[in-house]
């Protein structure tokens, strides 16, 4: 019965005066629960102002390298969009979300401006747009001489060109850009590019029809198909129309001058790539028939070789539905098809040896070949590869082949060198560790973009650079080496000190005979990132940018690397939080924030994550807005799930229990934090992480979840790193779902949820169904659908109100709360 009911009640039909008081009364009261619970429904709140006044700084410029190092894009956005710019019409098909103005993936935010310097100094230039256009994306030539400009208007997406020399001339090169499923493919000479256009004959959008002409119908036939459970799937055959009609896309060649031609018919390309020697296309196109269950990604498709003029001269792959591929496991046929980068025309591809089923045992799970011009003859044989591959690394010289593979059962990864000139010799080993083993990472081999746009690894003579975290008990420690393929030996060039956050961004100049010349990002506790040209020959470097403290009002905030132990002896980490006027021995209300991850052993799980030196920043809905607030923050505080990957689930609730007793007692031992005062939080698989530590402890005053799985059969077909699916493990299921246990959650839990929420497993009902639960059963809990926002939340008003919301939550349950009576 609502109130307006109510009312109706209180009249002349009731005339006992008793009865209007007893009916008044209950209304009053009703009303003032109500006024409780639906607190801010008449718009969105607003934080302290001090939080408002951070978060609304403008972010430093995001930097865009040219390929050959001697130019710098400084592309500008605002700090957070609006929600007008969420609430813009969104398709959600196929898994997708299709801006249908833009013709492209819907994007919540736009960039404000584009501008243009030398690396080696000057002013920045600004790119001249129209004041209507909105920055949707920038992308590089290879050659480095143009830049394009994607931009949205009430028209649709239009691309514009600009030379490095001329950028404030930028040139209008297209005004019905297609942009859904195709980018930028520049040819070889760097003249001309293929990318996306609305077919001109598209016509009108289908419109849904007023009355269904019947029902809509999936059949399964007996096969085994686990899936996912993911989002915005098609679900009727308007569905299928409208997809089909925005992903249908023209492919055409543009050459620098303005000129155009069209590729082929029009059709769903997901696709376009040239071959090194530029006379042909790779492409791959989807066909029907479409899946209700799967993605695009999972669609048939037909995968082809064209010449120049758009005509298929070579079938490379005709490729099914993806709906019976075990769990973990990949598709049969040729897969990961791509062309060589060191030759001139050549595929290369991989197929599974084991079914695609990653429980076989077999001595080889995959097989890569190579088919090259004029296709006309038979794959040959490349490697065949013991574990999952993962990825293919290329040298100048065709004869090498670097081959990354993954070992399911062991989650374990490592990378070989094999040399096609000896056919039968053993593949050197480049890198051989675990998965989540960050202190043996070697780094990654540097590569560099070639004359013809291929990607191949930099080589100087017989020595190859490596570039990597770091990961150390110290933090990370990013660093660059050089290795020397015929012995192995690796020589560091260059460390990170102790004190500051710096990374490689790229090598400018190398050579055999000297140490290179790089590019790196440099930042601290107090100063904001900005590049440097560091000579490691000479032990000089020189500022490139000198970008400034956008928020120099929490500067103050301190922050320190802890580490303690859990109680079977696991080594934790956090990063500890305390405000600016902090003032040593007091003891705060703490809120602890984490995201359990999984691992094989406990070394591992001990290895430190992060750098304590990074400038802080407090960006969109962060946790850290919390310490301007007088909270000591626990961040990242390591929540690992250690075990056989087949059954570490099994004590997942233990684990969490342990690790979050551990961080608390860190805090309190620290003199920091007042056991009586402790909050929980986490975003994702962290929500679902709070929602369980609230069902199953009493350690904390109140939780705020955002994000979260909470109901375990709902994804019953495994959930993060879970094998097995609901019916092999029905009790594993049901005891780390949150929603199980429901009537456990006696602290204060809130909600937070975005409407349009796309993560897989996370769906919006998730929450609403724990709230409902938790309600049901007399706990304590607030929930927060946010309009518009998907898995993170981006728009200002939605930001601010998240904000808010979880500041007067904290405050009300965990600064204020009352200690226990002595």
């Amino acid at each position: 019965m609502n109130l307006h009911e109510e009312n109706l009640m209180i009249g002349p039909r009731y005339n006992s005066m008793r009865f209007r008081i007893v009916v008044i009364c209950l209304a009053l009261n009703l009303w003032g629960s109500i006024a409780i619970r639906l607190h801010g429904d008449d718009g969105y709140m607003q934080p302290p102002a001090n939080v408002v006044d951070i978060l609304d700084a403008d972010p430093t410029p995001q930097i865009s390298t040219s390929p050959d190092g001697k130019w710098l894009l400084l592309v500008q956005r605002p700090a957070m969009p609006s929600i007008a710019d969420l609430s813009r019409r969104m398709l959600r098909l196929a898994g997708m979300r299709i801006d249908p103005v833009a013709n492209g993936q819907f994007t919540g935010g736009y960039d404000r401006s584009v501008s243009i310097r030398r690396l080696s100094g000057g002013d920045p230039v600004q790119v001249p747009l129209p004041a209507d256009q909105k920055i949707a994306d920038v992308s590089w030539s290879h050659r480095s001489d143009y830049f394009t400009v994607q931009t949205v208007s009430d028209a649709g997406s239009q691309l514009w060109l600009v030379s490095v020399e001329t950028p404030t001339m930028p040139r209008c090169v297209l005004t019905n850009l297609h942009s859904l499923t195709l980018g930028i493919e520049w040819l070889p000479d760097g003249q001309a590019f293929v990318c996306g256009t609305v077919p001109a004959d598209r016509g009108a959008e289908p419109q849904a029809p007023r009355i269904p002409s019947g029902p809509n119908i999936q059949e399964s036939e007996g096969l085994e198909s686990p899936v996912r459970t993911y989002q915005d799937l098609l679900s009727n055959p308007h569905d299928e129309a409208l997809f089909e009609y925005y992903a249908t896309v023209q492919l055409t060649f543009v050459t620098v001058t303005g000129e155009h031609k069209l590729l082929g018919v029009p059709g769903i390309y997901t696709s376009c790539s040239t071959s090194p020697d530029g006379k042909y296309y790779l492409v791959s196109r989807v066909k029907r028939p479409f899946s209700y269950l799967h993605p695009l990604s999972s669609f048939p498709r037909d995968i082809e070789v064209w010449d120049l003029v758009g005509q298929r001269i070579y079938s490379v792959a005709d490729i099914p539905l993806a709906d019976n591929i075990p769990i973990e496991g990949v598709q049969t046929g040729r897969r990961s098809i791509r062309w060589r980068a060191n030759e001139p025309a050549t595929l290369v591809w991989t197929e599974a040896l084991d079914g695609g089923d990653p429980r076989k045992m077999v001595p080889h799970r995959d097989q890569l070949f190579a088919l090259s011009a004029p296709f006309d003859s038979q794959p040959r044989e490349l490697v065949k590869v013991q574990y999952r591959f993962t990825g293919l690394t290329e040298f100048a010289d065709s004869n090498l082949l670097v081959v990354t593979e993954m070992d399911r059962d062991r989650r374990w990864t490592r990378t070989l060198m094999h040399d096609q000139r000896v056919p039968n010799a053993e593949p050197v080993i480049l890198m051989d560790r675990s998965l989540r083993d960050r202190y043996g990472d070697p780094g990654q081999l540097v590569t560099e973009v070639s004359d013809n746009g291929q990607r191949l690894v930099r080589q100087d003579g017989d020595w190859v650079y490596r570039t990597g975290a770091g990961a150390s008990p110290q933090g990370n420690l990013p660093f660059l080496d050089r290795q020397n393929l015929k012995t192995l030996a690796t020589e560091r060039l260059w460390r990170c000190e102790e004190g500051f956050f710096e990374s490689p961004v790229r090598i400018l100049e190398s050579g055999a005979e000297r140490k290179p010349i790089v590019l790196t990002s440099r930042e601290s506790n107090d100063l904001p990132p900005n590049f440097y040209r560091k000579d490691l020959q000479t032990g000089t470097e020189s500022p490139v940018t000198t970008f400034t403290d956008p928020t120099p009002q929490i500067r103050g905030i301190t922050k320190q690397l802890v580490k303690y132990e859990r109680a079977d002896g696991v080594a934790l980490s956090a990063t500890l939080y305390l405000p600016a006027d902090y003032v040593p021995g007091t003891r705060l209300p703490l809120f602890v924030w984490a995201y359990p991850l999984e691992f094989n052993d406990s070394a591992t799980a001990g290895q430190v994550s992060g750098s304590p030196w990074q400038f802080t920043q407090i960006r969109g809905s962060s946790h850290l807005t919390l310490v301007t607030q007088g909270y000591a923050v626990m961040d990242n505080a390591t929540m690992p799930i250690i075990g056989d990957p087949e059954t570490m689930n099994d004590t997942f609730v233990e684990q969490i229990v342990q690790a979050a007793e551990a961080a608390i007692n860190k805090a309190v031992d620290l003199g920091v934090a007042d056991p009586n005062r402790v909050g929980v939080g986490g975003h994702s698989y962290g929500a679902f992480m709070t929602a369980n530590l609230l069902a199953h402890t009493d350690l904390f005053k109140a939780g705020v979840a955002r994000s979260g799985a909470y109901n375990r059969t709902l994804t019953p077909f495994g959930f993060q790193s879970e094998r097995r699916t609901f019916w092999e493990a029905p009790e594993v299921y049901m005891k780390v779902s949150p929603f199980s246990h429901a009537h456990r959650i006696n602290q204060p839990l809130l909600l937070v949820h975005g409407e349009a929420d796309n993560n897989p497993g996370t769906f919006p009902i998730q929450s609403q169904r724990l709230f409902q639960a938790v309600k049901g059963n007399g706990g304590n809990a607030r929930l927060v659908m946010l309009p518009y926002e998907s898995h993170g939340y981006q728009a200002r008003e939605s930001v601010l109100h998240t904000q808010a919301e979880t500041i007067r939550w904290l405050d009300k349950y965990v600064k204020n709360a009352a200690s226990p009576a002595k």
